[in-house]
């Protein structure tokens, strides 16, 4: 199972360097729209918890 899961670990990171290499710019948009979906979850989050406060 170990062994499974770094092989897993290498494609994914081989995957990655790929994408990084063939398209930069792609990546760039990828990366970002992970920061907003987390930067809206966060702000999300804190909206509910002031109306629990309220």
């Amino acid at each position: 199972m170990a062994q499974a899961r770094r092989i897993g670990m290498y494609l994914l990171l081989i995957f990655v360097v790929y994408t990084i290499i063939h398209s930069p710019a792609r990546a760039a948009e990828l990366v970002q729209s992970g920061f907003v979906g987390i930067s809206d979850a966060a702000k999300s989050v804190g909206a509910f918890m002031t109306g629990l406060v309220k």
